[in-house]
């Protein structure tokens, strides 16, 4: 607590002064955590001041709160371009990172707890910078950063504004946001360890070397590749949640298990059962495969039953057991080639009988960006429901298109999207309009347009070979495991094994 304090002092955060006649104050108070590392090992214990910021006025002492964070997808992106150019990755953690941006709106905060003025009591905290809590302070946290990079002569990129990329000569170096955790990646380690003197000198930070934990996410690096799992998460999980000695099996649903709201008893407590479903959706960054059953099971967080909803949930963990040693590997010896898989479960909802559409890109060995998502609307025919994720598919086939040119990966030509409903596809590709087709909105026929501009080309998959098939549906444990090692999700002992074990 007195470092915190230190180091608010030394930033000059804020004066002490007379609450002026009229003004709000907000409150403020100590959080303690435990910070672990990869290992789970204890690595230190962290004290902050958080700012009650519930208390603030909009438009009195806060305006704009919004500041962008990473997408889970451009991350992965990144894994698989540096994994295929061999980039260095590198961590660095700010510290005190809401400290340094400053303050437009008048803010008053009360003192300290524990450590409160002896002369004047009274007075009150007019805060100059930003602290943790504070509404605005994610905002003016991030343009203090993102200015520093401009004049570091780092671009913002346009598909995704968390990102920065600086190109000289022949190298480039990128950075990806995430609140006060920067990854740094290029091919240059002059021009990597340049930005890190250079932010060093403007910022307190913290310099964690190679890439090997970020998010309770850990990635392993070596010859043949980037390997990105979740297994000490996942081990801690299943100890919160009771489940660390279940039974493990292997597929995380019965094919012939259909959930309903109307079925069982209801569950008293249900705060237990809405934090095991956050917990898997965080699980699903680097497990595609549990996307489509946990997509099931968030549905229904107001209508708990324990014969279906409980049972189904464990049954997940279970999976996730015999599981921990997978994620998502990225290997070095394979052209960064894009492709997509799209398809529906038409109707497949029983309680309002809306379709289930997903997708999924890969780059290189393993997937980068994948939804299992239930439609807005009841779709009127399967071929409906399939064009539909069609066109979801292929914009976010945009985004990756622009996102890889930001990053300097180019693509040439078309990408192919494979779908196994031969309808949608002569749908998108037939430039007629007629009655079995003026009821589909508009907007989703934006997939025909960028087949005809020869940008995505659309073929034809055999239902057998349908990855995306694990996104959209409950299959046999045969079928599973084919789509799993399909996505890259791969167990790391396996890989171990087979190149034994020899790390960088």
């Amino acid at each position: 607590m007195q470092e915190e304090i230190d180091a608010l002092a030394e930033n000059k955060t804020w004066d002490l002064v007379k609450l002026p006649k009229g003004k709000n104050v907000v409150g403020c108070k100590w959080v303690y955590k435990t910070k672990h590392d990869s290992n789970g090992n204890v690595s230190r214990h962290k004290a902050r001041l958080v700012t009650k910021g519930y208390a603030q006025m909009q438009g009195i002492d806060y305006d704009e709160t919004f500041a962008p964070v990473a997408k889970m997808a451009t991350l992965r992106t990144i894994l698989a371009v540096g994994a295929a150019r061999r980039w260095v990755l590198h961590h660095m953690d700010v510290k005190n990172a809401f400290l340094h941006g400053n303050l437009e709106e008048e803010v008053y905060m009360c003192q300290p707890p524990g450590f409160e003025d002896k002369n004047h009591p009274e007075y009150v905290c007019k805060l100059k910078k930003a602290l943790y809590g504070l509404k605005q302070a994610p905002r003016a946290w991030h343009k203090e950063l993102s200015e520093s990079l401009k004049n570091l002569a780092f671009k913002m990129s346009k598909a995704d504004p968390s990102l920065y990329v600086k190109r000289k000569n022949d190298c480039i170096v990128v950075i990806l946001i995430y609140v006060d955790d920067l990854i740094i990646g290029g091919d240059s380690m002059d021009e990597i360890r340049n930005l890190k003197k250079n932010l060093e000198m403007q910022f307190h930070m913290k310099d964690l070397g190679d890439l090997r934990y970020f998010l309770g996410i850990e990635m392993i690096k070596s010859e043949i590749g980037i390997y990105m799992l979740q297994k000490q998460y996942t081990t801690t999980m299943l100890k919160k949640y009771g489940m660390l000695e279940c039974k493990p099996i292997g597929v995380p649903v019965d094919k012939n298990y259909k959930l309903r709201a109307d079925l069982g008893a209801k569950i008293e407590h249900v705060n237990m059962y809405r934090s095991m479903v956050g917990s898997l959706i965080y699980l699903t960054i680097t497990r595609p495969d549990l996307s489509y059953r946990v997509g099931l099971v968030s549905q229904f967080m107001q209508q708990l039953t324990k014969s279906h909803n409980l049972d189904c949930i464990k049954r997940i963990l279970s999976y996730a057991k015999a599981t921990h040693n997978y994620g998502l590997f990225y290997r070095a010896d394979l052209d960064l080639k894009v492709e997509g898989y799209t398809a529906a479960d038409w109707v497949e909802s029983q309680i309002d009988r809306r379709s289930t559409c997903g997708y999924m890109f890969t780059l290189g060995s393993a997937g980068i960006s994948w939804s299992s998502k239930k439609q807005a609307t009841v779709a009127l025919s399967s071929t409906e429901a399939e064009y539909r994720g069609t066109a979801i598919a292929t914009c976010e086939e945009v985004w990756i298109r622009r996102f890889l040119a930001d990053l300097g990966e180019y693509i040439d030509g078309v990408v192919t999207i494979w779908c196994d409903n031969m309808s949608s596809i002569q749908l998108a590709k037939n430039p007629v309009f007629h009655a079995r087709t003026k009821h589909i909105e508009v907007h989703y026929h934006f997939v025909r347009e960028k087949v005809i501009e020869g940008e995505v080309d659309l073929m034809y998959v055999n239902t057998n070979q349908q990855v995306v098939d694990i996104l959209t549906k409950a299959l046999i444990i045969e079928k599973h495991t084919q789509f799993r090692d399909m996505m890259g999700v791969i167990d790391i002992d396996m890989i171990a094994e087979k190149h034994d074990g020899k790390e960088d």
